[in-house]
């Protein structure tokens, strides 16, 4: 279970145009929440007291984990059209946070041989099982993970329970072990209206046999208030129709402007994934050794051309420092 505590901000409301969210979350309220839950301006958290995610995600429950883009008319029908507005450029100054990569061999090969880094998540929420991609970033702690804010939380409503990261998983594996949260964070303006413009979120995972995330499997490094129209490689792995999710496939190009919902202050590049590659990583650059600086947030129909991810200003950049430095 989880036990959480949101802080009141902005409303930024989704239009009511054919939005595909690649992964999103019910209807179901948030908890009250209890006396030992931390909280700073501007981020919302949970901390999680269901120790048996490992144990409950069996490779059958990994594979019939559900790709929540099927919950996205739900949101769609619960907000209203917002003004469109130009979107903002960078406020504040541009932050680079370096990372590291152990030196770890893969044996397996798919569309993308897996990145040691990267993985999948998978999540309990209204009792259904959700599945979405996430990526471990640089941290104080040592085991931080990023994904999309619809991956962690309803936005608005609950955090998500049993939140498991699977870092490279191929075909049911966990060749890295399954890392299960100890605390979620999102910036407040997704938790609490689900605004697109922060769908971004952060875990804290707890350590596997003694070790730390990043010790075992690495940590990229992260950007934040980085110019906007920079090339990427983002990741991820799509479990909807035509794919299985069952290996790591990628989407490369140039960023641009969402021209359709320019409110959400988000850029897409090229891509066909499809919903379970919500919170896959976008590295600045050609490859997954760059600077990690936006995730995989949404597309537009079930046969959209485009990828977008959100704008990594100082808001997500909040929620990354309260995640990174948690205990």
């Amino acid at each position: 279970m989880t036990s959480t505590r949101t802080l009141a901000t902005s409303l930024m409301s989704l239009t009511s145009a054919a939005l595909f969210a690649l992964c999103s979350a019910g209807q179901a309220t948030a908890a009250p929440a209890p006396s030992d839950t931390k909280d700073v301006a501007g981020v919302s958290s949970a901390a999680v007291t269901d120790t048996t995610g490992a144990d409950y995600w069996t490779p059958e429950r990994m594979r019939s984990a559900i790709p929540a883009d099927v919950l996205a008319k739900k949101a769609v029908d619960r907000q209203k059209s917002s003004p469109a507005v130009l979107p903002e450029q960078a406020k504040g100054q541009e932050t680079r946070i370096q990372g590291s990569a152990p030196q770890i061999q893969t044996k397996a090969n798919a569309s993308e041989s897996p990145v040691p880094h990267i993985g999948k998540v998978f999540f309990t929420l209204g009792g259904t099982n959700y599945v979405c991609s996430a990526n471990s970033v640089a941290s104080t702690n040592r085991n931080t993970v990023s994904t999309a804010g619809h991956c962690l939380n309803e936005g608005p409503g609950a955090f998500a329970t049993k939140f498991t990261f699977v870092p490279a998983y191929l075909n049911g594996s966990a060749p890295y072990g399954k890392w299960t949260a100890k605390a979620l964070y999102a910036p407040t303006q997704w938790s609490s209206s689900g605004s697109m413009e922060y769908d971004t979120g952060f875990a804290v995972m707890s350590q596997l046999n003694g070790r730390n995330l990043a010790d075992v499997v690495g940590a990229s490094g992260v950007s934040f208030n980085a110019a906007r129209g920079l090339a990427y490689k983002a990741f991820g792995y799509p479990a909807a129709s035509p794919f299985n999710g069952e290996s790591l496939k990628s989407c490369s190009g140039t960023a641009t402007n969402d021209p359709y919902n320019p409110q959400f202050n988000s850029q897409g590049i090229p891509c066909n994934m499809t919903g379970g590659s919500s919170g896959g990583p976008w590295f600045i650059g050609t490859s997954s050794s760059g600077y990690q600086n936006s995730v995989n947030s949404y597309g537009y129909g079930s046969n959209s051309t485009k990828m977008y991810g959100p704008y990594w200003g100082s808001v997500i950049q909040q929620a990354y420092n309260s995640a990174s430095s948690a205990l």
